[in-house]
């Protein structure tokens, strides 16, 4: 007979319960325990399965998803992934907005899990009728039968986190964690762990990660929001051209920014050094404790969030002709192991 502790009887099952890892030799005289919370052991390969399922299983509870409906999201890949795959498996069908800065693999992911993928350009205004978000919106009025799951505004995004990653870390590190790194998009992972986080804890520093060509760093400082300061960029999965609705000035510190560049050698660096295949922003966070290393103290417990796996990148930041592309030039990605 067949043991069923070795069973999962639903895919869902296995989202959360993500490790925490020692960065041992790539923090190699530099202050503090780092570890990482690495969201790629979720099922699908990101922190964006947690604030899926939870959203979607708080629309089935609330009767605003039912049998056979449509889940319509704007997203830059990820999140759509997750949700594509939750809809496969409960039988959902699947329409998600994407940026057409998309990388290849995200694409074709999305498609391969059945989602219809309308691409919509990266460089317009979010207010543009043609911006993703306008058109997720659009189509949720249009489409009978339909819900926008609205990852921005939906402030289920940031309670999954707050129920299960927050939660998690702190367990993982018995009370211990001292600072908390996440970048900021949606700011649904970094606002709901940190939550959690500063409820047991409120000097725990949180430190969120943004981008150049991202509104979030100024609004958190001067309480404005600054068209200036949204342009394109490269890196995927931080920085935000709106503010969005799980954003909460109280349970953030700080916010650092980092360069496209920095993000992409210290992912390369991070596979490199620690063995860990980890997605764009993950060097993001990596860059960002490297950033504010020098003013944390010896005995810290630093925690970052690496949101998702390598393979979304293979066709830009792993691709030495991307790398070059870009002007990151091979002298200075392709470092020596430490």
């Amino acid at each position: 007979m067949m043991n069923d502790n070795k069973v999962t009887g639903d895919l869902t099952d296995l989202v959360a319960k993500t490790p925490l890892i020692h960065l041992k030799r790539i923090t190699r005289g530099l202050p503090g325990q780092v570890l990482a919370k690495v969201e790629a052991f979720n099922p699908g390969n990101s922190a964006k399965d947690r604030s899926a399922l939870y959203m979607i299983n708080e629309a089935e509870r609330k009767g605003l998803l039912k049998p056979g409906d449509t889940i319509i999201e704007a997203t830059s890949g990820n999140m759509g992934f997750s949700i594509a795959m939750i809809s496969a498996s409960r039988g959902y069908k699947c329409i998600l907005t994407v940026k057409d800065s998309a990388s290849v693999e995200k694409l074709s992911m999305l498609k391969v899990m059945g989602a219809k993928i309308i691409l919509c350009p990266a460089n317009v205004d979010s207010t543009n009728p043609k911006s993703y978000y306008r058109r997720a919106e659009k189509l949720a009025k249009d489409l009978p039968n339909s819900f926008y799951l609205n990852q921005n505004f939906n402030t289920d995004n940031a309670a999954a986190h707050y129920h299960s990653t927050g939660p998690e870390i702190w367990q993982q590190t018995e009370g211990k964690i001292t600072h908390f790194i996440c970048c900021g998009g949606t700011c649904g992972t970094l606002v709901g762990t940190s939550r959690y986080l500063k409820e047991q804890n409120p000097n725990i520093e949180v430190i969120g990660v943004d981008s150049y060509g991202s509104a979030l760093k100024k609004f958190h400082e001067e309480n404005i929001y600054d068209r200036n300061e949204v342009y394109s960029k490269k890196v995927e999965g931080l920085g935000k051209d709106i503010i969005p609705g799980n954003y909460d000035r109280s349970v953030i510190d700080r916010f650092v920014k980092v360069t496209d560049k920095e993000s992409a050698i210290r992912a390369r660096e991070l596979c490199k050094n620690e063995g860990l295949f980890i997605g764009y922003s993950s060097g993001s966070a990596y860059q960002a404790y490297l950033q504010v290393s020098e003013s944390l103290p010896k005995d810290a417990v630093v925690v970052m969030l690496f949101s998702d796996h390598g393979s979304r990148y293979l066709s830009k930041i792993y691709c030495d002709t991307w790398m070059e592309k870009q002007g990151f030039d091979s002298a200075t990605y392709a470092l020596a192991a430490v």
